[in-house]
């Protein structure tokens, strides 16, 4: 289900009020979180590999049996778009509104290719973070692990695509509402439930979201789930570069499956050629299952202890590329929770990564993260058509 919303113009200046005033409050472990309501619904797996069926009762009411679960821990936002390419911020006359936020896009992609998912994270408890609860309950994403904060707002970010798709950011967090997670508002047994639980690295900015985010990745380790790393590079919201690449490689050991696109692996190896294997193989730690290079329309790499190669991408005509990585995972993901041999059967991991760049790919085609994500049916007819 697409979800397309109103464009919002502007004829000067962002106006102020999306931003927190400078005198903030700062909460304390003793101010009320409210809890969003628990929603959880599975649908059928994709792919000929992964296939689920769904028995219909006595009643005619229908049963789906339950999908592995995959729990995204982050940030969730709303991403205003420019309606026209290759414009800067204020040049631009009207945007349009789209929820984002790259664990929340993960979640929403696996849910809508058929998978089960959960979000976990914080939102303000203003209309936008109530927009967002209402928009994974309308994608069939488990969000009881969602929180509302009182004294901080939703994050905004504004989203330049210049004219070839790719993006510029400006991000509204002073400070957000998803910063200010703290450990003990996780819902840990939500997080041990899960087959596998994905994270980025901007959680890991600011305190208490970094120590939240820590004890979630530690639960989830000692659970014996899977644990998925995509950076998610977004130099903007960290104090400096060598700030980042010091904080991203932090957690870098404790992941089984990373994903990184070219850019991130020169800028984590302070400018080493990304399409060296031997470049690459630096990132590979000793525990690592899989690792995954994304390089856009030219597809993806992939490397474990046994194998590597590439996969080719789908060629199409990038409209904006906001959510295309976030759609990659989440196709990539949706397999491997479904049958995590996939790691060691280099074939269907191939059949697999062609999936999820098919994902990728369709989702450049329209505006937006979450907007633009592909259904499975959708997703399996451009896998149809010839790689050009």
């Amino acid at each position: 289900m697409a979800l397309h919303c109103g464009a919002l113009c502007f004829k000067g200046m962002v106006v102020a009020s999306y931003q927190l005033p400078s005198g903030s409050v700062k909460l304390s472990q003793t101010q009320p979180t409210i809890k969003a309501s628990s929603f959880f619904c599975s649908f059928p797996q994709p792919l000929r590999l992964n296939v689920r069926g769904k028995a219909v009762a006595g009643d005619g009411t229908s049963e789906t049996k339950e999908s592995p679960l995959v729990v995204c821990f982050g940030e969730m936002l709303i991403d205003f778009v420019p309606t026209t390419s290759g414009l800067s911020l204020a040049d631009a006359s009207a945007f349009k509104k789209a929820p984002g936020g790259a664990p929340a896009n993960v979640a929403v992609g696996i849910s809508r290719l058929g998978g089960s998912s959960a979000f976990i994270g914080k939102v303000g408890e203003d209309e936008f973070g109530y927009m967002l609860a209402d928009i994974l309950k309308q994608n069939n994403v488990n969000n009881e692990g969602m929180r509302f904060d009182p004294g901080a707002r939703t994050a905004l970010a504004f989203v330049t695509l210049r004219s070839d798709g790719e993006r510029e950011f400006m991000f509204y967090r002073n400070p957000s509402a998803d910063m200010l997670l703290q450990v003990d508002e996780l819902d840990l047994d939500l997080i041990r439930k899960a087959k596998i639980f994905h994270y980025g690295s901007i959680s890991l900015i600011t305190e208490p979201c970094k120590s939240a985010h820590i004890a979630a990745a530690k639960a989830a380790k000692d659970a014996g789930v899977v644990l998925s790393y995509d950076p998610n590079l977004r130099l903007p919201l960290w104090p400096s570069a060598e700030n980042a690449r010091e904080g991203i490689l932090s957690i870098w050991e404790t992941a089984d499956i990373i994903k990184i696109s070219e850019e991130e692996i020169s800028f984590l190896t302070k400018g080493e050629d990304p399409y060296d294997d031997a470049v690459v193989r630096k990132l590979f730690h000793p525990d690592l299952k899989l690792l995954l290079v994304t390089e856009g329309a030219d597809g993806c790499r992939y490397y474990t202890k046994e194998f590597s190669g590439r996969v080719q991408g789908f060629k199409v005509d990038a409209v904006d590329t906001t959510g295309a990585g976030d759609a990659f995972v989440a196709g990539i993901l949706s397999q491997l929770a479904a049958d995590l041999s996939l790691l060691q059967k280099e074939e269907q991991l191939r059949d697999a990564l062609k999936f999820a760049n098919a994902c990728g790919a369709l989702t450049v085609t329209e505006r937006g993260a979450i907007p633009a994500l592909p259904t499975k049916e959708a997703v399996l007819e451009a896998m149809l058509k010839p790689v050009s």
